[in-house]
């Protein structure tokens, strides 16, 4: 975390123990205005900024693209929340992914999950694959596998933990381990997890990615990404470049609003978390439930090792519907509460036939829905469920042709 400040106490300098995630949220990044004493940020929307008469750049910054005070106060914030060395803000959450990917050498080996979100897997296959790299995906919850997949010129690998859309744990320590051994880099996926449930880097991992996007903007109005280092290194400082010479870089508002919503994202999270929890607890002894994927269930594949490295198990859960797709579709269609949208991490609670945004191809269960349970009061989502699940059921019982009179 943030280095602990120091007090004066009777003549003798005391160290005092470091912030607290919920006080982190509250102040990393953040000042007094001292132009203004305002205690909420400015936001400076100049692209570029004054040279002293000796050339020189007295206030740090020189253009819109090389830094700005917002994106420098957000990194600052990210940077202290994950317990990194460095952070670079990106204006999305597959900018931040391809400036990872884009920091190796073109013919560098890729290990990475089969089951990753589909916009990372695409960005791999179908953008830095012809660009020269060499990716190989393997089930990442099977440390066998992955060691199976290392190769001498092996130059990273990617994790995603819990997975996205079938929430499978990947023991980060056991990966981290395993990538080091081969001489490579460790990147984690920490977008649907947060730092306040996990930490990688604290677990040995070389580098995290996140869509702020989703958890940290927490109120699906604002894009952006991030990537955080454990040290400042030169695959870092690549990754730096790769943000200031390819100017996938996010707005200053854009960076005000992420750094804003972060003040409550402990809180928010909790209520993620309790919510899901009380959610996926009700889907796993439901009768049109086929299969419950959350971490927090006791039976899941991943309990043990994710209850080792995260706390809770987050807002995310996924299930399979019994009658197949149109089983899932009916559902899906028939909620009141829930919204059918994509994304994941605001306020309010989304529902997603996941195998229709994934397209041809996907390996997703074609009766999969996976959710981002929401803010709202947990009763009231899974009376929506229940009657969602009722409707898909008496659906699937009178059979095709019949039930259309119920509108």
């Amino acid at each position: 975390m943030t280095e602990p400040p120091r007090r004066e106490d009777n003549g003798r300098r005391q160290q005092v123990r470091p912030m607290r995630m919920e006080t982190l949220a509250v102040h990393a990044g953040r000042a007094v205005d001292p132009a203004t004493g305002a205690v909420t940020p400015p936001i400076h929307l100049s692209t570029t900024f004054e040279r002293a008469p000796d050339g020189s750049y007295p206030r740090g910054y020189l253009y819109g693209r090389d830094g700005n005070p917002n994106r420098a106060a957000l990194e600052e914030c990210l940077r202290e929340l994950e317990g990194g060395a460095e952070a670079a803000a990106f204006a999305s959450g597959s900018a931040a992914s391809q400036a990872v990917l884009m920091s190796l050498s073109p013919g560098s080996h890729v290990v990475a999950p089969r089951d990753v979100y589909h916009g990372t897997a695409r960005l791999m296959r179908e953008i830095m694959a012809p660009w020269g790299l060499d990716v190989t995906f393997v089930d990442m919850d099977q440390p066998d596998r992955l060691a199976q997949a290392l190769r001498p010129h092996t130059g990273l690998v990617w994790i995603e933990t819990p997975s996205n859309p079938l929430l499978k744990i990947t023991d980060i320590a056991a990966a981290v381990d395993a990538a080091h051994q081969a001489g490579a880099v460790c990147v984690c996926d920490n977008t649907f997890a947060t730092p306040v449930l996990q930490r990688p880097l604290d677990l040995g991992a070389d580098l995290v990615v996140h869509a702020t996007t989703k958890y940290l903007g927490g109120h699906t109005d604002v894009l952006g990404g991030v990537v955080i280092g454990r040290t400042e290194n030169d695959m870092f400082r690549r990754i730096r470049d790769v943000q200031v010479r390819g100017g996938a870089v996010p707005s200053p508002f854009d960076c005000w609003l992420v750094l804003r919503s972060i003040g409550t994202l402990p809180y928010r999270m909790r209520g993620h978390c309790d919510n899901a929890a009380k959610v996926a607890a009700f889907l796993d002894d439901h009768p049109g439930v086929e299969a419950v994927y959350y971490p927090g269930l006791r039976h899941h594949a991943g309990h043990h090792v994710a209850a080792r490295q995260m706390r809770p198990f987050g807002g995310m859960v996924s299930f399979q519907v019994r009658g197949g797709r149109d089983g899932a579709m009916a559902v899906a269609a028939a909620v009141k509460i829930f919204t059918r949208a994509s994304s994941l991490g605001g306020v309010e609670s989304l529902i997603e036939h996941r195998a229709s945004i994934e397209g041809p191809g996907t390996t997703t269960p074609e009766n999969l829905l996976r959710m981002s349970v929401g803010l709202e009061n947990a009763d009231d989502l899974i009376e929506d469920l229940a009657q969602a699940l009722s409707r898909a059921m008496e659906r699937d019982e009178a059979g095709p042709g019949d039930g259309d009179s119920r509108g």
